[in-house]
């Protein structure tokens, strides 16, 4: 694949990511639960580690955080470095689950690692920005939760993974 071509598929997959966290934040969830997030940024996310690989992928996420970041107005901050740590750490164990153990998990189980390191990284980074460890009774309720809304995620890199073109370029490992 040439330069340009790989660029601009890039740039495309940051654009649609940080579209998906932005209208993600718009969607009412029916749990007043506040952080819960139904992550759909994550499935560009996993496609680009399928596609591209890791390096790329941990590209996109920390482009899109900064981008949703700033359009959200929370660009520096606690909220931000949250949002970033999770998004980091989870992309970075859905690579790892990705490469070392795709034969065992399917899309759908590493989109579970990802969103449960995701809820795990963000109440760690809360933790330590408020200076109190009393945040983690929180976590079990986010990692609860995180199994359908990662469920859902690895539903969809599935299926369009499924149904883009075998032209597509081969990961880069």
């Amino acid at each position: 694949m040439n330069h340009t071509r790989r660029m601009v598929l890039m740039a495309l997959f940051v654009a649609i990511a940080s579209v998906l966290h932005i209208v993600e934040s718009w969607i009412p969830l029916p749990l007043p639960i506040p952080g819960i997030k139904l992550g759909l940024a994550n499935i560009v996310s996993l496609i680009t580690i399928a596609t591209f690989g890791w390096r790329d992928a941990i590209y996109v996420v920390v482009i899109r955080v900064f981008l949703a970041s700033l359009f959200g107005g929370i660009l520096i901050g606690p909220a931000f470095a949250m949002s970033m740590s999770g998004a980091i750490a989870s992309t970075l164990l859905m690579a790892y689950a990705y490469t070392a153990w795709h034969s065992t998990f399917s899309f759908i189980g590493i989109s579970i690692i990802g969103a449960v390191i995701h809820g795990v990284a963000q109440m760690i980074m809360a933790a330590l920005v408020v200076s109190s460890l009393t945040l983690l009774w929180y976590l079990p309720y986010l990692v609860l939760l995180a199994v359908p809304t990662g469920w859902a995620t690895g539903m969809t890199v599935a299926y369009f993974l499924a149904k883009v073109p075998r032209s597509m370029p081969k990961p880069l490992q």
